[in-house]
C-alpha cells in the first residue's frame, strides 16, 4: 500500500508513502488516497483524520510531472478532478483533518495541506505552489484555499512567482498554525484532544466555517484547458528534460 492507515484510538493516521519519489502523487497513489479518505469520511470510529508523509524529507513533493506532461486538456481535467476530490474530502468530511507537514509540501502537496482544517509544520518543512514555472496553475484548489488561508495578496505573490517558503515564513503568513518538532507527535496530541470532543458539534462547526463561497469548479476548468497551450507543453516537457523552459505566450 502507498497510503497506509494506522489507528491511534479514534484518530486515523494516513501516511502517503512513496519515499523513492519524495511522496509525489501518481495516479495509483492519488486514487488510493481518495479511496482511503472516502472510507474514513463514513467511518464513525474515526473521529479525526491526520495526514502526513512517510520519511523525513517530504509531506508530498507534488504531482507526477512526467505523467502530467503527456496530458491533453481532457486528461488534465480528469487528473484535476481526482485531486480536487481528495482535497474536497479533507475539507468537507464532518470531522477534523490535520496535516503534519514533515518536509516538502509543494504543488499538489501544498494543496492537500491547505484542504486540511489545521496544519502543523516541522522546522525543515517547505511550502509552495510552483506550477507557474511549468506554464500551468494550481489545479487542486490552491488558487482558492491559499487566498482564504493567507489572504489574497500573499496568495497572488506566491502563486505568480512560484517561490517556496520555509516553515518560519509559513507561520508568519498564516499558512501553518504552528511549528513543532517532532511534528507528528504534536499533531497527534491535538488530534487526540479533538477526538474527545462531540463529533456532532465538531461537524457542524466545520460546516459553518466552510460556508464562504469559492470558485473551485472554475479553477478546475481553467487548469485543464491550460494543457492545450504550447506553454504548458513546453514547461512540463522542460521539467522532465531538466532544462529551462522557453515560453512563447500561447
Amino acid at each position: 500500500m502507498s497510503v497506509p492507515v494506522v489507528r491511534e484510538g479514534a484518530v486515523a493516521v494516513v501516511t502517503i508513502d512513496r519515499q523513492e519519489a519524495l511522496n509525489a502523487l501518481d495516479v495509483p497513489t492519488l486514487t488510493e488516497l481518495r479511496d482511503v479518505l472516502r472510507g474514513l469520511r463514513d467511518d464513525p470510529e474515526a473521529r479525526v483524520v491526520l495526514l502526513t508523509g512517510a520519511g523525513e524529507k517530504a509531506f508530498v513533493a507534488g504531482a507526477d510531472i512526467k505523467y502530467m506532461s503527456g496530458l491533453d486538456a481532457d486528461g488534465a481535467k480528469a487528473w484535476g478532478a481526482l485531486g480536487h476530490e481528495a482535497a474536497t474530502l479533507l475539507e468537507t468530511m464532518p470531522k477534523p483533518t490535520i496535516a503534519a507537514v514533515n518536509g516538502f509540501a509543494l504543488g499538489g502537496g501544498c494543496e492537500l495541506a491547505l484542504a486540511c482544517d489545521i496544519r502543523y509544520a516541522a522546522p525543515r518543512a517547505r511550502f509552495g505552489q510552483p506550477e507557474i514555472n511549468l506554464g500551468i496553475v494550481p489545479g487542486w484548489g490552491g488558487t482558492q484555499r491559499l487566498a482564504r488561508v493567507c489572504g489574497l495578496g500573499v496568495a497572488k505573490e506566491l502563486i505568480l512567482t512560484g517561490r517556496n517558503v520555509d516553515a518560519e515564513e509559513a507561520l508568519r503568513i498564516g499558512l501553518v498554525n504552528a511549528i513543532a518538532d517532532p511534528v507528528l507527535a504534536h499533531a497527534l496530541e491535538v488530534a487526540t484532544a479533538l477526538a474527545a470532543k462531540s463529533p456532532v458539534a465538531l461537524g457542524i462547526a466545520k460546516r459553518l466555517l466552510n460556508l464562504s463561497p469559492g470558485a473551485l469548479d472554475r479553477e478546475a476548468e481553467e487548469f485543464g484547458d491550460l494543457f492545450d497551450s504550447e506553454d504548458a507543453k513546453e514547461g512540463l516537457t522542460a521539467f522532465a528534460e531538466k532544462r529551462e523552459p522557453r515560453f512563447v505566450g500561447r
